[in-house]
């Protein structure tokens, strides 16, 4: 006898009625937190995603159970048709996003997002129909045999072999310009000038000989005022006089954070001559203390990974007098930006109280990103904190970067930079160093 199989017994009324209400929280929970957050919201890491686990836990048990009013909704045939592809819809919506990208630091737009939906379900749809359910089907056409005296072996699946040679083919397409983008050969620029330097004013006051500014406490009042690196007052750009080429800086500490990774990088910059160890060497540091390491910032710590600010204190401890090179900001915009409540002045002072009357130049930051934490806006108000810190500090110089620095020198992210923009980046830093602190003779 065939037996007839089991129907699902339903659960009491009251019950399903609490299902079914539970399921409705949290499918609006669901969707609140879908349209009110991104990956870059703190509250999805401090209990977001345990709200959001269990929201769809009530929303599953509620849609699983027999009879349930959710469960109807859910299965209405429209999602049910993109459940059955959503696995094609998970491995085809990134790269579709990827090959969809905006013009570096343009934004997605409504248009563009609703056109990437469209080709994200159209292709996974053809590739449901013309891989997922023959494979699963075992209806995949098969190669013909060679000849009659061929041995009988395994068929291959021909869209199987197919799909994976145009796969790896567009793979290639896609990557081989991006590679070789980062082995751009080094194209002249225009050396950075004296007004690339802000210092503030220096008149009445004294400074170790070689090192102007170096002296005094580490912050006090002063006016607002800008001068070059040789006191005199700012420029226009069209009238800026050559920066010196040489620095009385004979020691250098320079801390940064990804943004600094490719400049002694063998991968970016293949030819020493072009990494910042020979280009401070050239402006006459003798020794060099790099401390870079990706996603540092003053206040925050990665695993395994000191903050700027501990760096700093540790190295003074060991008893370090010389000059230092502060190429941070990114991250610590960024995490401003996430939710930190350490304020960009206060991380700013931090660094500085760190390293007292030492001299400093700091580089201050630029992206080409148009939203979210690390968006070009953010870095202005970064650049702005400097700038109003900087009169406070007798010892401190700001290099201008976000004003040299050019499109073309960053990569698709909008916020690293190829390997030209890293050659042109280490020689400037090290321009702008002699310029803040000329040497004698070189002022």
């Amino acid at each position: 006898a065939i037996m007839a199989p089991a129907r699902r017994a339903r659960p009491p009324a009251v019950a399903a009625v609490a299902l079914d209400l539970a399921g409705t929280f949290g499918l609006a929970g669901i969707a609140m937190l879908v349209w009110l957050t991104t990956e870059h919201t703190v509250f999805l890491y401090r209990g977001g995603m345990i709200l959001l686990s269990l929201a769809t836990a009530m929303t599953v048990a509620a849609a699983a159970t027999p009879g349930s009013v959710i469960g109807r909704v859910l299965g209405c045939q429209p999602l049910r048709w993109l459940g059955v592809r959503s696995y094609g819809i998970y491995l085809w919506h990134y790269p579709i996003i990827v090959m969809a990208a905006p013009p570096l630091g343009a934004a997605f737009g409504a248009g563009r997002a609703a056109a990437v939906v469209a080709a994200t379900v159209t292709v996974s749809a053809v590739s449901w129909w013309l891989v997922e359910e023959p494979v699963r089907r075992g209806r995949l056409p098969r190669l013909p045999r060679l000849s009659r005296a061929t041995p009988r072996r395994r068929p291959v699946p021909v869209l199987s072999v197919g799909g994976l040679g145009l796969t790896v083919l567009a793979g290639l397409a896609f990557l081989v310009p991006r590679l070789t983008a980062h082995r751009q050969p080094e194209s002249s620029a225009a050396r950075p000038d004296a007004n690339s330097v802000q210092t503030p004013a220096a008149a009445g006051r004294h400074a170790p000989a070689g090192i102007p500014g170096a002296g005094g406490t580490s912050r006090s009042p002063v006016p607002d005022t800008r001068a070059t690196p040789n006191g005199h007052a700012a420029r226009p750009a069209s009238q800026a006089v050559p920066a010196p080429s040489r620095t009385s800086c004979r020691s250098v500490v320079h801390i940064g954070d990804s943004t600094s990774e490719g400049l002694t990088s063998p991968a970016y910059l293949p030819n020493p001559a072009q990494r910042i160890t020979a280009r401070y060497a050239a402006a006459g540091v003798v020794h060099q203390n790099m401390q870079i390491s990706g996603g540092r910032s003053i206040v925050e710590t990665l695993p395994g990974q000191q903050n700027a600010y501990t760096v700093a204190k540790h190295i003074i401890a060991d008893g370090y007098r010389g000059c230092w090179v502060l190429a941070l900001g990114t991250d610590d915009t960024a995490d401003v930006a996430a939710g930190s409540n350490v304020s960009l002045t206060q991380r700013i002072q931090r660094m500085m109280s760190a390293i007292g009357n030492q001299p400093v130049l700091w580089v201050n930051v630029k992206t080409l990103v148009h939203s979210g934490p690390y968006s070009e806006r953010n870095m202005t108000a970064w650049n702005r904190a400097l700038a109003r810190e900087l009169p406070h500090y007798r010892n401190m110089r700001i290099y201008d970067w976000a004003a040299a620095v050019r499109p073309g020198w960053f990569i698709s992210d909008g916020i690293h930079y190829t390997s030209s923009g890293y050659a042109h980046r280490a020689r400037m830093i090290a321009a702008a160093l002699a310029a803040a602190f000329p040497a004698a003779g070189h002022a």
